[in-house]
Formats: structure tokens, C-alpha cells, sequence
């Protein structure tokens, strides 16, 4: 198979920590440019990283025809225009999660991607991990028993760095936005189906633009089924996932962002006693650059289509309205 050639929009520490790195490691894609709103700094990432072509503006790597697929990590509130762009411009997209600032949004980017013809994906790495598949696949298998509810967290600090964009409000900051949607969409995941409702508890920060620090909810889904988590960005590191059955349950450590004292490791408890999974230590973000290559090369259908961050977003959107205004709200 060709390599696909990536160029880089933006050059945000998600990308040069683990995604551009990512793809490099992939066996379908290379990096062959990357582009910031100024050369130098476009310059430096590409020294820094090996990657051959810089560029001093993003329409400049939209430009280039020998561009075939982006990357971007670019603040949320950009994400819509960027991709509508780079898919006007027919390269295939990979975007930072959340995919938009609404469901609205998403919806048009969706739209114009499938007009343009090109491939559209949101940068959830952590699904890409085949111990997922094992978690689903134990859980059809009936070891726990029937599911009665999932507990998700995913919390850091990094408070003091006022100038964030995460701590800006009308740029889509806060953590609801950029991390409480990895419990959400592994409920939604795990449960294949859609919450019902939403209901959110928030600490809208003064000193940080009234984004919400830190968030805990419960999204109600069928049978009496729901999904508790919290999400922080001024409260203590932890990524865990809890699956809670009549029989037993499962329970990953590092959920999301892999923990290298802990690994990717999960365990199993039941009446039997407690067994720890074993899973290949994997880049998950190369598997998600894999998986994109092989639906632009090959045609093989994308594991988690577009579609699917709309409706995370619409999910997304009760969560902040419940949260911002006290009450539960119905999806």
C-alpha cells in the first residue's frame, strides 16, 4: 500500500505528543508537512519531528495537492471551518475531538465531507485498541451477567495555566468538552444505543471564563441502565472505567490515556475471583491512523463513522444546557 501523505493543521501538544508521532509509527501513513499561523513555529515542530515540509499558513498545506489526508488539533471553535475547507479541498479528515461546539455544527461538517467525497473522522484513539473489542466481547459473552450501570472518569490539573484555551468559553473550553467525552462516548459504545436524558452537576469557574472545572453526571439510558461519570481539570489525574454486572464486572485502570506504570491491562471480577486481562502494549493512535488509511486505500468502512460524533455531540449539548442550567434534559 502507498503511504498516505499527512499534512498537519496546527501544531498543539496532542499533535506533536502523540499523533503525529502516531502516524509515523503507522504502517499506511507518513507526515509529510505541517503548517502553523507562523513559519517559524511551523518551522521548529518540523525540525523537532522530522517532518520535511513546513508551512507558515494553513491554506498553504490545503493547498498542496500532494496532501492527501489532515490532521486537526486546532481549538474547537476552528474545527468546523478547517474541516470544511481541507474537505473542499478534497483531502480526507481526521479532527481532534470533540468534532464541534455543537451537533448543529457537526451535522455540516458531516454534510460536507460526504459532498466532497472524503473520508471523516473524529480523533477518539482510545476505540481503536482491540481491548476493546475483548471488553465487548465479554460482555455478549455473559461472564458479568446483565449490565447495571458504567462508571467512567477522566480528571487532570492543570489550573494554573491561565491562559489555556481550554479556559476559554466561547472556544468550546472546559471539561465536559475535553475529557468528559471519553465516559459518554465509551457508554454509548459499550451500550450501543443512545442515553434517553442527561443531568449535570458543574463547577463554572470565575477566575476561568465560567468553564466548567469540574463535572459529574449521569446520562439515563434503557432499562433502568446508566452511565455515572465525572470529568475535571482542577481535581486529581485518573482515566478508569467501571462495568458493573449481576454476575461481576470489569474494571480498566487506564481507560483512555494509557498509564505506562499500569499498562493497557484490565481486570475481570465475577464470583470466580478476580483475572487480569493481558493486551498488547499498542499505539492507539498509529491503530487509529490505520484504520483511517485503509478506508482511503482500500475502501473498508471506518470502524466509527462520522455519524457517530454527531450523535455524541447531541449528548454532549444536553450535558453543558443541564449543567448550565440545573435541570435534567431530555435528548
Amino acid at each position: 500500500m502507498k503511504k498516505i501523505r499527512w499534512g498537519i493543521i496546527g501544531c498543539a501538544g496532542i499533535a506533536k505528543r502523540s499523533v503525529i508521532p502516531g502516524i509515523q509509527q503507522s504502517e499506511t501513513g507518513e507526515v509529510a508537512a505541517i503548517a502553523s499561523r507562523g513559519l517559524d513555529k511551523a518551522k521548529q515542530t518540523a525540525e523537532q519531528l522530522n517532518i520535511p515540509t513546513a508551512y507558515g499558513s494553513y491554506e498553504e498545506l490545503i493547498a498542496d495537492p500532494t496532501i492527501e489526508a489532515v490532521y486537526i488539533p486546532l481549538p474547537n471553535h476552528l474545527h468546523k471551518e478547517w474541516v470544511i475547507r481541507a474537505a473542499e479541498a478534497g483531502k480526507h479528515v481526521l479532527c481532534e475531538k470533540p468534532l464541534a461546539i455543537n451537533a448543529e455544527e457537526a451535522q455540516e461538517m458531516v454534510e460536507a465531507c460526504e459532498k466532497a467525497g472524503v473520508v471523516f473522522a473524529e480523533a477518539f484513539m482510545y476505540r481503536y485498541h482491540p481491548r476493546y473489542t475483548t471488553i465487548r466481547n465479554i460482555i455478549k459473552s455473559g461472564e458479568i451477567g446483565e449490565i447495571r450501570g458504567i462508571h467512567g472518569t477522566f480528571t487532570f490539573n492543570n489550573s494554573k495555566e491561565m491562559n489555556n484555551i481550554r479556559y476559554k468559553r466561547e472556544w468550546g473550553g472546559g471539561s465536559l468538552y475535553d475529557v468528559g467525552v471519553y465516559p459518554i462516548s465509551a457508554a454509548r459504545m459499550l451500550l450501543n444505543e443512545e442515553p434517553k436524558a442527561a443531568t449535570v452537576h458543574a463547577y463554572l469557574s470565575e477566575e476561568h471564563d465560567y468553564v466548567d472545572m469540574m463535572t459529574s453526571g449521569i446520562l439515563e439510558f434503557n432499562r433502568g441502565v446508566a452511565l455515572t461519570f465525572d470529568s475535571g481539570m482542577w481535581a486529581a489525574f485518573r482515566n478508569t472505567l467501571e462495568i458493573l454486572g449481576t454476575e461481576g464486572r470489569i474494571e480498566v485502570p487506564s481507560a483512555f490515556v494509557v498509564n505506562q506504570n499500569e499498562g493497557d491491562n484490565f481486570f475481570v471480577y465475577t464470583q470466580e475471583g478476580k483475572r487480569e486481562v493481558e493486551v498488547p502494549r499498542l499505539n492507539q493512535y498509529a491503530l487509529q491512523a490505520d484504520a483511517i488509511g485503509r478506508s482511503i486505500r482500500n475502501g473498508e468502512p471506518l470502524p466509527f463513522p462520522a455519524s457517530d460524533a454527531v450523535l455524541n455531540m447531541k449528548v454532549l449539548d444536553a450535558c453543558l444546557t443541564s449543567a448550565r442550567e440545573q435541570r435534567r434534559v431530555e435528548i
